[in-house]
């Protein structure tokens, strides 16, 4: 996710890289134009307005207290964070934009939407999400599963889960409603891995400058969402 972040926003003109962190000391100080850092030598990163984290659960926090400390906005893809973590993201919602998220394509942001309109139009039906993903993936189901059976569950629907390990499968999440006599799909399928980094900077992009809180990567899937 790093690489991938890296190359797509050299691409944009409208982003600005200042800094690139990683775990351990970097084998060249910089790279294409980018200062890079080891995680320790992170308070001495130049001054940004957005970071954008995608690390493991012990490098969650230090990246977190450095944006309250800045007062600057945090992107987070980062998994398996606990309780701790979560608290510690709601105190920081109280003085910074934020955003975490289990999933960050554009698409599946939609899906959300579009499984809780389902759910709520249609009362009753049984609500199925199905989720497929390469065999290397250890947890079942997804995160982003969990995220689209929470959008059910808003609409008033009872999900049940089915995951797949097949294969070099990047993404796909399908959710069914079904009735008697009929049954309505709706589906996403990732293609490719990029969508993940590119959401992320859209939802960086969208961030910077809004009031403290916490926001969903729905409520900034539209170019000046509210």
């Amino acid at each position: 996710m790093g690489q991938a972040l890296l190359r797509l926003a050299a691409d944009d003109p409208s982003l600005q890289v200042v800094a690139a962190v990683l775990r351990k000391a970097p084998a060249q100080r910089v790279i294409d134009g980018v200062p890079h850092f080891a995680a320790s030598e992170m308070p001495g990163a130049p001054e940004f307005d957005v970071a954008i984290d995608f690390s493991l659960p012990a490098g969650f926090d230090p990246v977190l207290a450095l944006c309250v400390d800045r007062g600057t906005a945090f992107v987070s893809g980062t998994t398996g964070i606990d309780a701790a973590q979560q608290a510690a993201l709601a105190a920081a919602a109280q003085r910074i934009p934020l955003t975490w998220a289990t999933n960050f394509s554009l698409g599946v942001a939609v899906l959300a939407e579009l499984v809780e309109r389902a759910a709520a139009s249609l009362p009753g039906w049984d609500c199925d999400i199905v989720e497929s993903h390469h065999v290397h993936k250890k947890d079942a189901p997804s995160g982003t599963a969990l995220t689209l059976g929470e959008s059910a569950l808003h609409g008033g629907a009872e999900p049940r889960y089915a995951s797949l390990r097949a294969g070099d499968i990047i993404g796909e999440h399908m959710v069914q409603f079904t009735g008697l006599g009929e049954r309505v799909e709706l589906v996403h399928r990732a293609t490719n891995r990029d969508i993940f980094a590119r959401g992320a900077l859209h939802v960086a992009r969208e961030l910077h400058g809004r009031a403290a809180g916490r926001y969903s990567v729905r409520d900034l899937v539209a170019p000046g969402a509210n």
